[in-house]
């Protein structure tokens, strides 16, 4: 069935004749007759009856005709998902409880009339992959990891440093102090079960590991945040590490603390990547926003890897 047809049948339908839906869609009456007539053939029934005041439906025309104008509106809304300017912008947060979902909330705040379609990925290369064949069009990433630069038709800016925090139970030895220096780290056990190989931010926290000799465990299954938070909560021996900005909610029963990490304070680096070539207005909007609210990079006592991008 051609959508055409299916159109030129609504119009005549509209006009109840033939010449004034020829008018209407900007093309001949012979054409008009010769959508019809292979709409007909296709449906195997006749729609219109032609009458001296033009063109009336028939009983198989009126039932077909609701039909017709549903399979335009489908069509209309389907166009308009993927017409820049009109279909939402699509923008990767990695997880719903870290900063860059934190971002993009603040990023709606502030522009409310911007169709947003928040999605999940898993690494950088599957989200690199998706802003190429356009699935996507931004995802907040760590950049770029050693041996693995951004294709040469993706862009990149630092939009936020975000420090990581220690989290410990009530009975962690650690778990009373105002904050912990890097040093203080050194010899306990800190569990990310995480950390899958082969990922920026097993990246990250490899460089972490090798400059200030830190312990981190990536033992286990990973059962999600609820799990690890429990095994923290119950386990003096065992803590982890946050983003600073990472929502966290756990029973009050728990007694978790997050310690700020210091002397110096290691730094995750979220960078916003794009397509060069992506025309949606509100990318540029994105991009505006981040730029103006975005806190200063590479201040005096953080640290992050050799590799990350300068900001």
């Amino acid at each position: 069935m051609h959508l055409e047809a299916v159109r030129t049948f609504a119009a005549v339908a509209e006009a109840s004749q033939f010449q004034k839906a020829a008018a209407d869609l900007s093309i001949t009456q012979q054409a008009v007759s010769k959508r019809i007539a292979a709409l007909e053939r296709d449906l195997g029934v006749r729609l219109f009856t032609r009458t001296p005041r033009g063109a009336e439906l028939t009983i198989d025309g009126q039932a077909f005709l609701p039909h017709a104008r549903e399979l335009l509106r489908v069509a209309e809304r389907a166009v308009a998902s993927v017409r820049t300017g009109r279909r939402p912008l699509r923008v990767d947060v990695i997880a719903s409880r870290v900063a860059p979902s934190g971002l993009m909330r603040g990023f709606h705040h502030a522009h409310p009339e911007i169709d947003l379609d928040v999605v999940m990925l898993f690494d950088i290369e599957t989200a690199v992959a998706a802003i190429r064949s356009g699935a996507i069009d931004a995802s907040f990433r760590a950049v770029a990891q050693p041996g693995r630069p951004l294709p040469e038709d993706i862009e990149s800016v630092r939009v936020l440093d975000e420090p990581l925090e220690l989290l410990t139970g009530p009975a962690h030895a650690l778990a009373d102090v105002r904050s912990v220096t890097v040093a203080q780290l050194v010899g306990h056990r800190i569990w990310m079960p995480g950390i899958v190989p082969g990922t920026e931010w097993a990246a990250y926290y490899d460089d972490l590991v090798a400059e200030f000799g830190l312990t981190i465990e990536a033992t286990g299954p990973n059962f999600g945040s609820d799990a690890l938070l429990d095994t923290v909560a119950d386990t003096p021996a065992l803590a982890t590490f946050m983003g600073g900005q990472t929502r966290l909610v756990w029973p009050a029963g728990h007694g978790l603390r997050r310690i700020p990490v210091t002397d110096p304070t290691p730094v995750y680096p979220h960078s916003l990547l794009w397509h060069r070539d992506n025309p949606h207005p509100a990318l540029a909007t994105l991009r505006a926003h981040l730029a103006a609210t975005a806190a200063g990079h590479d201040a005096a006592g953080t640290w992050r890897p050799g590799w990350v991008v300068p900001s």
